[in-house]
């Protein structure tokens, strides 16, 4: 009984340290989540781009109101 108090003691206590401490990982998080995304959306591209979509094209046409 009392290794599964201190068991519970170890990890309530990192616990707390994770939790309390989360400005060092807002930049990392923000990276990851930019990473992530710029991912995605080549990704998308890339099949959009082999179904025969003109990504370049419908871009420009909106950019010149054509």
């Amino acid at each position: 009984m009392g290794i599964l108090i201190g068991l519970l003691s170890f990890v309530e206590s990192t616990r707390r340290r994770l939790v309390g401490n989360e400005e060092g990982l807002s930049t990392a998080e923000l990276l990851g989540n930019a990473a992530l995304a710029i991912g995605a959306l080549v990704i998308i591209w890339g099949a959009l781009e082999v179904a025969g979509v003109n990504i370049v094209g419908w871009i420009e046409d909106q950019v010149t109101g054509n």
